[in-house]
């Protein structure tokens, strides 16, 4: 197949979930397919990035957008009643370039990832597959549920028109993937729609168990200016934290990922290491006995859990996080919702080296069974010669009727 593959970002390098998920799928599909892409990117992709899709992709395009214009499509789609999100990633030229290169390569199948893409492709005579990645309605409607007054308002805006906007999805695409079950029960029309699973994975290579000395008692990774780990981060060590000294007062923390915002940098102390971007995400999962990811809002899968249990780390999450992990309390993971459970399950694997090895494996064996790349990269491929054949039975169908 040639497959045409357009994304909201650069997929190189993986700093954030959508990326990851992108750059993988990608390196899978060249295995057997001529992959073409064309990314959108606010910012300029470096040319190692370029060179290391190079790797898979037959031909790149990068679509440089502006932050400033794309300000104003929020302004503009706001009192156009339409998505703010969707407004930033829709730019004219950008729309233009991607058209001309759709003509260039003649694909057989298109394949968008997000709804932040959907213009770009809904006008197109092509087979054409929508990546939702996660249910964005609903990580919005948590979100906004957090917050009060002039914010409250303006995510619940974004709520509206995000699930219009993944209504409309379900009738402009021939088929439609998703991260998870839990996701895919978010989107409006779910029950009248064919959406297909496609998980992330984890690379195995690349995460497994690295002897090194435990430095660290609790660790949480991710992308620090993400709101849902921002969030995460400062309940962590603000309301759970405090309940664990009560009896590990030398208990120390870490916060590792890219970019960390204010409120993440301020809640470095003596016992709180706070990293910043790190060349190499593995030796933070290894220096610490346990991984806790206090997720209270966001959606979709979550990568650092995958990566971490990869590596034999035992790990403490949320049933929020849960829910698209599908993993087994207390055998691959310890569940708890508030900060006090949280603690006492943190408190728990601490005090139990014999019960922190046995999750540690049962953690490795569940996501090598279930969480492989390989295997999510041929259902999506499966997926896509599917929609070549939606398509062309539809258009056999409209020239009959003719």
């Amino acid at each position: 197949m040639k497959i045409l593959i357009i994304l909201p970002r650069f997929p190189y390098p993986l700093e954030k979930g959508d990326k990851l998920r992108a750059y993988n799928q990608i390196r899978y599909l060249a295995e057997n397919n001529d992959v073409y892409l064309f990314a959108l990117s606010h910012h300029m992709v470096e040319s190692s990035a370029i060179e290391e899709m190079r790797r898979y992709c037959k031909e790149i395009r990068v679509a440089r957008l502006s932050k400033f214009k794309g300000g104003l499509r929020v302004v503009r789609n706001f009192f156009s009643v339409r998505s703010l999100q969707i407004g930033y990633w829709d730019d004219k030229c950008a729309r233009r370039q991607f058209r001309k290169f759709e003509e260039e390569v003649n694909p057989d199948v298109i394949y968008a990832q997000m709804v932040r893409t959907m213009k770009y492709v809904a006008l197109s005579q092509r087979p054409k597959v929508l990546d939702f990645q996660d249910a964005l309605s609903m990580n919005m409607e948590r979100r906004m549920l957090n917050h009060r007054s002039l914010r409250y308002f303006i995510l619940h805006y974004e709520f509206k028109m995000l699930r219009s906007a993944e209504f409309n999805a379900c009738g402009i695409f021939d088929k439609l993937t998703i991260i998870s079950e839990r996701d895919s029960e978010a989107i409006p029309q779910h029950k009248h729609t064919v959406i297909d699973i496609v998980r992330n994975g984890v690379d195995f290579d690349y995460y497994h168990p690295m002897p090194l000395p435990k430095e660290y008692d609790v660790v949480f990774c991710g992308n620090m200016q993400y709101r849902p780990n921002i969030d995460a981060s400062q309940f962590l060590v603000d309301d759970v934290m405090p309940l664990v000294w009560k009896s590990h007062p030398e208990a120390r923390v870490l916060l590792a990922g890219a970019t960390p915002k204010n409120g993440v940098r301020q809640l470095s102390s003596k016992r709180v290491t706070v990293t910043g971007s790190v060349d190499d995400i593995r030796p933070c999962y290894a220096s610490a006995r346990v991984f806790v990811a206090p997720m209270r809002i966001g959606s979709g899968l979550q990568n650092k859990l995958l990566e971490a249990m990869s590596m034999g780390i035992p790990c403490v999450t949320t049933s929020l996080a849960n829910a698209s992990l599908g993993a087994e309390d207390g055998h691959q993971v310890l569940i708890a919702d508030e900060a006090q459970t949280i603690a006492d399950a943190i408190v728990r694997l601490l005090d139990d080296e014999t019960l922190r090895n046995t999750m540690a494996t049962e953690a490795d064996r569940f996501v090598h069974d279930n969480f492989s790349w390989r295997t999510a990269g041929q259902k999506l491929e499966s997926v896509l010669k599917q929609a070549i054949k939606t398509y062309h039975k539809r258009d056999e169908e409209q020239v009959e009727e003719e």
